[in-house]
């Protein structure tokens, strides 16, 4: 057998309570929780489940062929939702999964499917999810290509990379790097945007792990991004507040800090969920496959981008603050000025009297 799920993961900009949306839903779709089935429950904590919302079948022709797709959507509490197109063929070989893949190079051809389908899923969930808000143009795409016997003579390269060539010593270091093996017969080949599972039993375990580690570092690209959108807000409304009076840019500084600081609040909060997305504890294999991926995926150079934003707009907070706090103090200097001026004033005036 040979299998290719094609992933596209978007973000909504909000945290989901699960379990209610779960109940709202129940009677209208078949749903489901995120539960793992090789490992032992403590193996892998995951504090919310993500909710699976099976969408149906469809149809994609590409080069006079018909290829049919099984529809998944997951939703994650912490904002996330992740959609998946899932084409598998019972009797098939290597040849065919890498003549298909290349068809599918780079997931062309599925936009407008996944497009369709994302319309569909936000009609299903606007209207439970206050506040629902989505870009159809931001999103993590990922590939996962699964064939169910162990040929160590295949090249995988044209598959993950996506294109015949002839690859460079260091460009295959490079791709086959995040190699990871459980036993002699099973294989997990993990890329920056693809992965070819060889397994012989239902790799599903593996599937969601991938799967999890993509909706991690996409979350941690869309609060850089939303951070990067904040930090430009801040010096424009810095600049602005600049020109104003004295007593007015005070005023206005105050507000700023007050933005700044509930802003803070709610990413730092959000990116701690998301970097604690899921804790992969006793099993050593599952931990192995997870923390590769998140490397492949430069996890650590995105959070390390989202953590200095974050640490710039703290910087920015104490400047404003040290600004208002001199401000004030000057202000008060002017006062104590000005009533000693008058009392000196007063005193004249009497003695002249």
């Amino acid at each position: 057998m040979i299998a290719l799920r094609f992933y596209r993961i978007y973000d909504i900009g909000l945290e989901i309570d699960l379990d209610w949306l779960e109940r709202e839903l129940a009677q209208s779709f078949l749903t489901a929780r995120t539960s793992f089935l090789r490992v032992k429950p403590k193996s892998i904590i995951m504090d919310v489940p993500p909710l699976l919302i099976r969408m149906g079948q469809c149809i994609v022709e590409k080069e006079g062929k018909n290829f049919e797709f099984t529809v998944f959507a997951r939703i994650f509490d912490i904002g996330a939702i992740s959609l998946c197109f899932v084409h598998e063929r019972p009797e098939a070989d290597f040849a065919l999964l890498e003549e298909t893949a290349l068809l599918f190079a780079g997931q062309e051809g599925l936009s407008d499917l996944f497009l369709s389908h994302l319309k569909t899923l936000t009609g299903i969930l606007k209207p439970h999810i206050r506040g629902f808000a989505l870009i159809p143009d931001f999103y993590e795409d990922y590939t996962i290509y699964l064939m169910d016997w162990m040929d160590r003579s295949i090249d995988p390269l044209p598959l993950l990379a996506g294109e015949k060539r002839d690859f460079s010593p260091q460009m295959r270091e490079e791709i086959l790097k995040g190699t990871q093996s459980y036993t002699q017969n099973d294989l997990t080949l993990l890329s920056w945007d693809s992965a070819l599972l060889c397994n012989p039993d239902s790799p599903t375990d593996l599937f969601d792990l991938i799967e999890f580690a993509n909706v991690q570092v996409f979350e941690l690209r869309y609060y850089d991004r939303e951070l990067s959108l904040q930090m430009g807000k801040m010096y424009d409304e810095i600049v602005l507040a600049d020109k104003l009076p004295s007593f007015r840019r005070r005023h206005r500084y105050r507000l700023i800090m007050m933005q700044l600081m509930q802003n803070n609040a709610e990413i730092s909060e959000v990116t701690e969920k998301v970097n604690n997305l899921i804790k992969v504890t006793e099993d050593i294999y599952y931990a192995r496959v997870y923390a590769s991926a998140l490397k492949m995926l430069r996890s650590s150079q995105w959070s390390e981008s989202v953590s200095h934003r974050i640490e710039v707009i703290r910087d920015n907070y104490s400047m404003l603050s040290e600004e208002v706090r001199i401000q004030h103090s000057n202000h008060l200097e002017w006062i104590v000025i000005i009533l000693i001026a008058f009392e000196i004033v007063i005193a004249i005036v009497e003695r002249l009297l």
